[in-house]
């Protein structure tokens, strides 16, 4: 039988759907640029972050630390993901609706594949549809990887973050392999939500990149809402029961077991690249599989760009965003602002434990490490006169730390773990940004009551060397 092909042509081609494709699909089009659009999966329409990432997973954390006691756990666990269900489809449409709201925006739905360095088909069979472009943007994203424990692939019982943000029925105990960001937010909501939680860690120690005082005052935090932590371990094995997995493993010399009714593999993420055959485009990939990418986010082929988590980068929905703006000063802007990935000043991160972590900058061992002359300003969440807001929301618990240069008053880096961190820190990272010091940071006026009229206080208590 013979097979047709429809064939497309654009002036720009965008593989994914994800912040930074859509990002610059969206400026392109409305620049009168002819855009395709192409994305696997239509529950995908946004990316990761609206669908399955950042936004239902901070939706549970909301609703996790609403429960009430008298709430039953798995009815309200249940009620819970239909909201979470209802905000993402919604999210989801409107993504559809207004990148089709374009004249001169095309959104396929299907499997992208290189023919050759301008070209992909979509889809196979009758339902193939090919798509040429001079210029050509990449942003598939990344997916998690299954570490190679015998019988964790094979399980029943394993589930993705997908799978727990989408599945209705409260497990009544989860295992989660890894405490890196992933498996400590799933940690932290499923705990509250009444499942019962272990983390198995190989680590000594949870958040071991942050100093260890932050590190430990969270691993506090979290032991003290039920969480089971468990760190220097070696997992070596799965297997199934009736209605749950044994999962083996190995600490100090013994060999130890742990069940759970679910189980999840925090383990990290991988690119998204297997089924683009890059090589057909000629487009080069890192030794993990992502794809490289020069300062301006141009691959080995100059007219082929990679955008967010494919290109290896940090993987976060705002380093994505940032790197539209990277592409598009390139595409549109004709490279008069230069902007590069090395711009980045001062990108702040943030857990959402409860309360939330958020870092920025240097770490206080990193910068005695750099040799740099310091002031170490900390205080507890609970001893910040200045911050009644934490009393008003009854959350007390964390502490504030700011790594400040001793001879130009700078702030160089901060670790915030207390109520509303990740919007503190994003007042603190511009301050570093623009040169604003820790005094002008602490003199300044802030509304009251507030999270961040704790800066008013905090760089006052200095520790002692």
């Amino acid at each position: 039988m013979e097979t047709t092909t429809e064939a497309l042509s654009a002036d720009v081609l965008v593989i994914g759907f994800g912040k930074g494709g859509k990002t610059a699909a969206h400026a392109l089009a409305e620049a009168g640029r002819r855009v395709v659009l192409v994305e696997r999966s239509a529950h995908m329409y946004g990316g990761t972050c609206p669908n399955v990432g950042c936004v239902p997973s901070k939706m549970l954390v909301h609703y996790s630390n609403a429960k009430r006691l008298e709430d039953e756990a798995r009815e309200y666990f249940a009620k819970s993901v239909a909201g979470v269900r209802a905000l993402t489809s919604a999210f989801r449409a409107g993504n559809l609706e207004a990148m089709n709201g374009h004249e001169t925006a095309t959104v396929i739905t299907g499997e992208a594949s290189f023919v050759d360095e301008h070209t992909v088909t979509v889809g196979a069979g009758e339902d193939r549809i090919t798509v040429t472009a001079p210029t050509i943007l990449i942003n598939t994203g990344s997916e998690p990887v299954i570490p190679a424990i015998p019988g964790l692939a094979e399980s029943s019982h394993l589930v993705s973050s997908t799978d727990l943000i989408e599945n209705d029925r409260l497990p009544a105990s989860l295992v989660i392999v890894g405490g890196g960001y992933l498996g400590l937010e799933f940690a932290s909501i499923y705990r509250h939500f009444g499942a019962e939680v272990t983390v198995l860690e190989a680590a000594d120690r949870l958040l071991p990149r942050e100093d260890e005082d932050i590190a430990l005052a969270a691993t506090e935090i979290l032991a003290g809402d039920g969480i089971r932590i468990l760190t220097g371990v070696r997992v070596t094995g799965v297997s199934d029961n009736e209605d749950t997995a044994t999962v083996s493993y190995e600490k100090d010399g013994r060999t130890l077991t742990v069940d759970g009714h679910a189980l999840l593999p925090a383990t990290g993420r991988r690119p998204v690249t297997d089924h683009l055959n890059l090589q057909a485009a000629g487009v080069r990939t890192t030794a993990r599989g992502a794809i490289e990418v020069d300062e301006h986010l141009r691959t080995s082929r100059p007219h082929i760009y990679a955008l967010g988590d494919v290109n290896g980068g940090e993987q976060f929905t705002y380093v994505s965003f940032d790197d539209a703006r990277v592409v598009l000063d390139q595409l549109l802007g004709e490279g008069k602002l230069q902007r590069t990935v090395t711009d980045r000043v001062a990108v702040p991160h943030t857990l959402f434990i409860t309360p939330p972590l958020a870092t920025v900058g240097l770490k206080e061992t990193q910068a005695r490490a750099e040799g740099r002359k310091i002031k170490v300003s900390r205080e507890k969440v609970a001893d910040i006169v200045a911050m009644p807001r934490a009393y008003t929301v009854e959350e007390t618990r964390g502490v504030w730390k700011f790594i400040v240069d001793a001879d130009t008053d700078l702030v160089l880096g901060a670790a915030l773990l207390t109520i509303d961190a990740q919007e503190i820190i994003n007042t603190v990272a511009l301050a570093m940004r623009h040169g604003i010091t820790a005094t002008q940071l602490r003199d300044s006026i802030y509304t009251h009551p507030s999270s961040t009229e704790g800066l008013n206080e905090v760089f006052d208590k200095v520790l002692p060397e």
